[in-house]
């Protein structure tokens, strides 16, 4: 078992508070990008016209120059979030509400606070959560509000990774009103990291993840499932949900297909991702 390094609370709280600015462009390339990556039906849209739901998780990414990237592909602790000395971080899951849609063009600005830091014991150690609240804005206004809910772990054993295993996928679900059979291949995986210039090597590198991080195959990213279960929401429908909350249960990876669900509620629409073991790797909801 991997030494859990110490974690200094009161110095990770100290970044509570702390935010800083970002600025970019919905460029008509990065809409170009996004529509054939996700292969999405018709012409990509062009200047002026509404950019693809989520496409805001690939505007100004944290730029480090390549020598200042840590072993696991991401730019060095500290700076905007906090130190955290856990090995292994990921999207934990997050809250959106949409003012108004993101459109080829737009000039954005993102405002971004740690909003908490919170350290817990959880069923495979210490686990430390970092809260990040965004405010992502254009020339008209107040665009997208989004809770980011960020997790640092240590590092498993290998072979302790629910879901580890390609079974094909059952009969759909009783209580799933719509389903979606589909796969994450590695092309895409390595295509959504371009488009989010995320540099972390669980998503690309099969050696990396297998030898050090002790997974069984390539993890498909958070941001990039909950991608897919905002627009199956959308798809159902007809229109963009006005919020959309997503929580991630457990990884997902390449080598596996999985299934897109959802179901009415009162309130909306209940959405997961399920693979052929039956294991939910995210839970959605999307209301209108």
């Amino acid at each position: 078992m991997t030494d859990t390094p110490k974690l200094d609370v009161d110095l990770l709280q100290s970044w509570i508070g702390r935010s800083e600015t970002a600025r970019d462009v919905v460029s008509l390339r990065l809409a170009q990008e996004f529509h054939a990556t996700f292969d999405h039906d018709g012409e990509a849209p062009v200047e002026g016209e509404a950019a693809p739901l989520a496409i805001h998780w690939c505007l100004a990414p944290a730029i480090a120059k390549t020598c200042l990237l840590g072993p696991d592909g991401h730019p060095a602790r500290g700076g905007f979030l906090p130190p955290v000395p856990l090995p292994r971080r990921m999207w934990a899951g997050g809250r959106l509400h949409f003012e108004d849609r993101l459109h080829v063009g737009d000039v954005v600005e993102r405002r971004s606070r740690i909003a908490d830091v919170v350290v817990k014991e959880g069923r495979t150690g210490v686990l430390c959560f970092v809260a990040v609240d965004h405010e992502i804005s254009t020339e008209r206004g107040l665009a997208i509000t989004e809770r980011h809910d960020i997790v640092y772990r240590a590092l498993g054993p290998k072979g302790d990774v629910p879901g580890a295993r390609a079974v094909p996928l059952p009969a759909p679900p009783a209580d799933a009103t719509w389903h979606h059979d589909t796969k994450a291949s590695p092309t895409l995986l390595f295509r959504y990291s371009a488009l989010t210039f995320n540099g972390h090597r669980i998503h690309y590198d099969r050696s990396y993840v297998t030898e050090e991080e002790g997974y069984p195959g390539l993890v498909v990213h958070g941001p990039l499932q909950a991608t897919l279960l905002l627009e199956y929401a959308a798809s159902l429908r007809k229109s963009a949900p006005r919020g959309f909350t997503f929580r991630g249960l457990h990884p997902l990876f390449d080598f596996m297909p999985f299934r897109l669900c959802a179901k009415e509620t009162d309130s909306g629409l209940a959405l997961w991702i399920q693979n052929g073991e039956g294991t939910r790797t995210m839970e959605a909801e999307a209301r209108w």
